[in-house]
């Protein structure tokens, strides 16, 4: 089931949008009423995709030295300064260069690993290297957002409620998240827990985007162009990412399983962390979270291209068996 969930995944969030839109303009006042159960949703979605990151065995994901120094390279030093060089020349408003910034600065870490199964990756470095990844996002991103935001943009953050969301949303489910981890090492109960909560990052995450799109609906109808803009954004990104990870696959000599590893963790992004953040920006800024709600599901679309794409063209095995 979880397998059958992840392989049609973006065709569900497609459909949970739609129909919160269609929500929010029958029904706004439903939609306003349902806007409270964001926080809890956002919540219990992170803390279930965090018990599935292996957060207890970090140190395993160092091992491959290459792989982690092409992997971190990638993802915290030339995309970042290939996102932020690019955005700072574009004609976007701030809200909306908040929200691509935001979106495209830090790696994902949960579908990411899916992906990697699907497109022919080395699911065990990605496992391995995700914790790390996480670890590694929480410490950057205030820097990088302090760096091309500037810091009026990050003071106006602060005034918002960012330290109390990012303590509750994200630091508290990966604190329990991790002490869950540790109790499965010891308890059946636990591992069952975990092995349940699996199920769960998909259907949790088609309800937050449910829930966004009928309250943000007159957003989402007055970004309408807005969104083309972003969409060609989203999608040359996609184009870069992925010849990224074939450049250092190559540069680091690294097996086509992990090259693709590489490409499938340059292409997604970690929405659900920046998405909390967002969430707290004083209204003016609301673009943001629209912004990065839409990006999610272009990338979904994007990651179906380069499960064709990837392991056949882009880089295929060398020798294959």
């Amino acid at each position: 089931m979880r397998d059958r969930m992840e392989r049609h995944q973006a065709w569900i969030y497609l459909l949970f949008i739609l129909a919160g839109l269609g929500l929010g303009l029958w029904q706004p006042l439903l939609a306003t009423a349902l806007e409270a159960m964001l926080w809890p949703l956002l919540g219990a979605l992170l803390y279930a995709t965090f018990t599935q990151i292996p957060l207890i065995h970090i140190r395993r994901g160092v091992s491959d030295w290459r792989f982690m120094a092409a992997l971190l390279l990638g993802n915290f030093v030339l995309i970042p300064l290939l996102v932020g060089s690019a955005v700072a020349l574009l004609p976007l408003s701030p809200a909306v260069q908040a929200g691509v910034l935001l979106v495209l600065l830090v790696p994902c870490t949960d579908w990411f690993i899916s992906f990697t199964h699907l497109g022919k990756g080395d699911v065990g470095r990605a496992i391995a290297a995700t914790p790390l990844l996480l670890l590694v996002q929480i410490v950057a991103l205030p820097a990088y957002l302090w760096l091309f935001l500037g810091p009026g943009w990050f003071q106006i953050a602060l005034s918002s409620q960012l330290l109390g969301a990012f303590a509750g949303l994200i630091l508290a489910p990966l604190a329990l998240a991790w002490l869950t981890e540790r109790l499965a090492q010891r308890r059946a109960a636990a591992r069952h827990l975990v092995q349940g909560l699996g199920l769960l990052p998909v259907p949790l995450l088609a309800l937050v985007v449910l829930v966004i799109a009928a309250s943000q609906v007159n957003s989402v109808v007055g970004l309408s162009g807005v969104l083309l803009q972003v969409l060609a954004i989203f999608l040359a990104y996609l184009l870069l990412a992925a010849l990224l990870g074939r450049l250092l696959g190559r540069g680091f000599g690294l097996a086509a399983g992990a090259a693709r590893t590489l490409t499938f963790s340059f292409g997604t992004r970690n929405s659900f962390v920046v998405l909390p953040i967002a969430l707290t920006l004083p209204e003016v800024w609301q673009a943001a979270v629209v912004v990065i709600v839409f990006q999610s599901l272009v990338e979904l679309f994007g990651m179906v291209a380069y499960l064709r794409w990837v392991p056949s063209r882009l880089i295929p095995s060398r020798n294959p068996p």
